[in-house]
């Protein structure tokens, strides 16, 4: 090797180069990387914290928004002319109302199906988050004696305690264990826009606002509501009741049925950019194959979405205190 350096040189400056470019690769930050067609804005091409994550998510989704805008001119021009599924005959426009609504924004953590793999499961934006939070508060809206997903919320988390509501049933499905009961709560009440639970009142309904004071709450980290159908009325009131006194929703992420059944698309629209307003990003959306396999001349009216609320301070956008005990593990909240 030596004679073989001293008759070629240039071989050990060509090594002595390959070592030190690698070094410069694998120590040297990340670089910086430019997103033209969403305004040219320069953002890390690694994200290593949570609120580069979320920032970039946030980038991603308003390049939807403006998608959205191009599509309702496509096929409208205006939202009034958009069919919610356009009949199969000339000129077939390739589109259905999910179209316009993509889950396009990343969750900033690890997406994870909970319960079963068939109806009743859903999709949570990093659980790793509350899985030692405390306190840790979910409420479940429609519970259809099917409860794999609360279940699986209690099987993977250390404190998180269930409030379950459902006029048409008398208690969880049997999906929870004997041993984890102590961490649910069942009320044979539904969720409405409108606070009616006087003794006349059969079902006894009540707005999530009424809920929350009475159990003594003013946070809840994961909501999920399958109301058949209610979801806009319920959503819209609301919604609204935060809107209008500048506040944030009360809970950190959103596990919504979505059914539009009888809905024409500027009204959904307009349900849907109020969601927004108020902060929801869907990160998750599946159809109801279920629903769609015994209905199969009819069209795809119901729809899974899961959401991340990106106002406020709630555990899936912000890293709590250092000194919080809602922080999830000891290393993970600089990055996670």
């Amino acid at each position: 090797m030596p004679g073989l350096l001293q008759r070629h040189p240039y071989l050990g400056l060509l090594a002595l180069g390959a070592v030190g470019f690698t070094f410069y690769v694998l120590t040297t930050p990340p670089s910086f990387t430019s997103f033209g067609s969403t305004g040219g804005e320069l953002l890390p091409y690694i994200d290593t914290t949570l609120d580069s994550r979320v920032q970039r998510a946030n980038h991603i989704y308003d390049k939807v928004l403006a998608d959205r805008k191009e599509l309702i001119k496509k096929f409208g021009p205006t939202p009034d002319d958009v069919q919610m599924f356009p009949p199969d005959k000339d000129p077939w426009p390739a589109y259905t109302v999910w179209d316009f609504f993509p889950a396009a924004y990343n969750c900033p953590h690890e997406v994870e199906r909970i319960g079963a793999l068939g109806d009743g499961g859903k999709w949570v934006c990093g659980l790793s988050r509350v899985q030692e939070k405390k306190p840790c508060v979910i409420y479940s809206f429609g519970i259809n004696y099917e409860s794999s997903f609360e279940a699986g919320l209690l099987e993977n988390t250390k404190y998180c305690e269930i409030w379950g509501y459902d006029f048409s049933v008398h208690s969880f499905g049997p999906e929870i264990p004997k041993n984890q009961l102590y961490r649910t709560h069942f009320h044979e009440f539904g969720l409405a826009g409108q606070d009616k639970h006087g003794p006349n009142d059969d079902p006894k309904m009540w707005t999530l606002e009424s809920l929350m004071k009475a159990n003594g709450h003013t946070h809840i980290d994961i909501l999920k509501v399958d109301i058949e159908s209610w979801e806009f009325e319920t959503l819209t009131t609301l919604v609204s009741h935060y809107l209008d006194r500048g506040q944030d929703l009360p809970f950190g992420q959103l596990q919504l049925e979505i059914h539009v059944w009888n809905k024409k698309f500027a009204e959904f629209l307009k349900w849907w950019e109020k969601l927004e307003q108020a902060g929801l990003r869907p990160f998750w959306t599946e159809p109801n194959l279920v629903y769609q396999n015994y209905n199969k001349h009819g069209t795809s009216d119901l729809a899974e979405y899961s959401f991340i609320n990106v106002k406020g301070k709630n555990v899936f956008i912000t890293n709590p205190p250092a000194s919080s005990s809602q922080h999830s593990k000891p290393g993970h909240q600089d990055r996670d």
